[in-house]
């Protein structure tokens, strides 16, 4: 039987959809090829010559992965060992891209101390974040639970101290960092929350929201403290608390530092001293408050002019940073140190 040939139109139509065929394999393996290299640079190694070690932990949320720092040519002395610097990164941002824009790995070279960098897993923030408003669900305190379980697996696998562990965070890092402290309030020695929410500002992500928009944030009386922020987080138990935001922060609204350090200086019982100005070079000056209980500074609270929402004084190369602003991972640092040898000194 002869074979019946194709009409133009039909013949137009194969040779489209063959085109369109190729165009949509082509694209695929382009994306195939952006995702890999995408995966790639983040398993490579920020600059600097200490170790990357990767690494994971399972807990309620699931499995998050993470990466911990640590200084070359360390030469420990028999039972040694270090304080660790918990890092948690902001949303759009991963581990890596953290440690380069903060620049805290240059300080662990110098003063001999690890850091952890775990990283929120995408399928549970699509951004990124972590969810630390997401307290109604229960999200929020699984997820503060995962982050203890990698916390605790790098004091198991590495000389890493105990007692001497600090967290800190940027935006929803930085939140996330307050979460914990009040979650495990004896289990650091110091916390930092850089351009984050109020602690107990939301329990939602429409409360967030207008948390971060200096909506519905407190000051709270004493009697809301404990409901807002747990009952371990009360009566003079959590860390020392030190606060960096900058006041032309259009993301995350300043008021959300001096709501902080009202929460955090009721909780444990502090007042405010004098406001002080600070200005180092040609860099932004900053307001800074300290609440003080029994002669000890539990509040640090550091209002940075002209700052955004953006790590003060890290890497040009990298988003939400400010290189102009002064440098806050020696500040995360200096105040942590601080504690560190607090508590060093007690018997």
């Amino acid at each position: 039987m002869a074979r019946r040939s194709l009409s133009p139109l039909t013949r137009a139509y194969q040779r489209n959809l063959k085109a369109l065929t190729q165009a949509a394999l082509g694209s695929g393996k382009r994306i195939a090829r952006r995702v890999s290299d995408a995966a790639a640079q983040q398993l490579k190694p920020p600059p600097g010559p200490g170790d990357w070690i990767a690494g994971a932990a399972l807990g309620p949320a699931g499995a998050r992965a993470f990466h911990l720092y640590r200084p070359p040519a360390l030469q420990l002395q028999p039972g040694e060992k270090l304080p660790l610097m918990v890092m948690l990164h902001g949303c759009a941002q991963t581990g890596r891209e953290f440690a380069i824009a903060t620049r805290m790995n240059r300080v662990a070279d110098r003063e001999r101390f690890l850091v952890l960098y775990p990283e929120q897993d995408r399928l549970a923030n699509a951004q990124g974040c972590w969810n630390w408003y997401d307290r109604r669900s229960g999200k929020a305190d699984a997820e503060a639970a995962t982050l203890m379980a990698a916390i605790d697996q790098v004091l198991l696998l590495y000389p890493a101290d105990r007692d001497r562990v600090a967290v800190a965070g940027l935006s929803a890092g930085a939140s996330m960092a307050a979460l914990l402290a009040t979650r495990y309030p004896l289990r650091f020695r110091a916390v930092a929350m850089h351009s984050g929410v109020a602690p107990g500002a939301a329990r939602s992500p429409a409360t967030a929201l207008g948390a971060m928009r200096g909506r519905h944030v407190p000051p709270m009386p004493a009697t809301a403290v404990g409901k807002a922020m747990g009952a371990a987080a009360v009566f003079g138990t959590l860390p020392p608390l030190l606060i960096l935001h900058g006041d032309a922060d259009s993301v995350v609204a300043p008021s959300n530092a001096g709501s902080g350090a009202e929460v955090w200086a009721v909780a444990t019982g502090a007042r405010p001293g004098a406001v002080r100005a600070l200005q180092r070079g040609k860099r932004h000056p900053m307001r800074v408050t300290d609440y003080v209980r029994a002669g000890q500074t539990v509040v640090t609270l550091c209002e940075i002019a002209g700052l955004g929402h953006a790590w003060s004084g890290g890497a040009t190369s990298m988003r939400f940073t400010d290189a102009a602003g002064p440098d806050a991972s020696k500040l995360v640092w200096a105040f942590a140190a601080r504690q560190f040898r607090r508590t060093m000194a007690t018997p």
